[in-house]
């Protein structure tokens, strides 16, 4: 997302830092690489080929399908059918693949049935064209839902510990999401927390304190207490910079105890 655009639109301001992102994430054992066709739009599909094709075995590219771009920072909810099936084989298309490994219905859209929405990429899985699907920005409700019309591998929903529960993005609570994560790993699907680090928001004195106990920063913790968090979490924080990518990849060596775990614990706590 963060290698496009100010305001997730348009092309880079530095193209071959961009670039440089993706290629390092790879030379670091990165193994999954989220993006959609809504960041730019375009922009990012069209970067991610452009440096990692060949795709070297056991890389996943995941994309989302299910907004339309209007302009800088404005996102439009589409989850009609066709829109779908258009979307996909934009994406198909933009990444150079004949199967999506992980297609992400985006964002439900209150103007269309969620059952049209799931049924249509239902459809395009069992057309051989989406390998595994996922779903993003949805309620426990709407997982259930979409469980009883296709195999569902995946959840993606807004989820941090900086917010106290208090966030809502969708109509989803950040408490609402604990319930999210707890189905997840009784179904044995992967949660993706989208905004792990809080936009920035990670300034409390036991975030510092425990970063400064592991000779971390407060962002590395941050992702150390999700991946405590829960055996199914697979965090994607976003990058344009490759030295910003590096400190988050580190953060995965980083064990909290569970003293520590409890203490950062605030909206994410059991």
């Amino acid at each position: 997302m963060r290698i496009t655009g100010p305001g997730i639109w348009g092309p880079p301001p530095d193209r071959a830092a961009a670039l440089a992102v993706l290629r390092r994430a790879v030379a670091l054992d990165v193994t999954l690489i989220d993006t959609a066709d809504s960041y730019g739009p375009d922009v990012s599909e069209e970067l991610i080929a452009e440096a990692l094709r060949p795709y070297p075995a056991g890389l996943v590219i995941a994309t989302k399908g299910g907004f339309l771009r209007t302009g800088p920072n404005q996102w439009v909810p589409d989850g009609r059918p066709e829109h779908l099936r258009a979307a996909l084989e934009g994406s198909l298309r933009r990444l150079k693949l004949e199967r999506i490994d992980l297609y992400q219905f985006h964002r439900p859209d209150p103007k269309v049935p969620f059952d049209e929405s799931v049924g249509a990429l239902a459809e395009l899985a069992r057309a051989g064209k989406i390998r595994h699907l996922g779903l993003s920005n949805v309620s426990l409700a709407q997982i259930e839902q979409a469980r009883r019309l296709a195999p569902i591998v995946s959840v993606q929903n807004r989820f941090n510990n900086a917010s106290g529960g208090t966030a809502e993005f969708n109509g989803v609570t950040d408490d609402q999401t604990i319930a999210v994560i707890a189905s997840c790993e009784q179904h044995g699907l992967a949660f993706i927390p989208w905004g792990p680090l809080a936009a920035g928001k990670l300034s409390s004195d036991r975030i510092a304190a425990v970063a400064k106990a592991h000779a971390a920063t407060p962002n590395q913790i941050a992702l150390a207490w999700l991946l405590r968090r829960s055996p199914v979490m697979l965090p994607i924080p976003g990058t344009s910079s490759v030295a910003h990518l590096e400190e988050n990849v580190a953060a995965a060596q980083i064990t909290l105890s569970e003293e520590e775990f409890a203490s950062l614990s605030v909206a994410g706590s059991a």
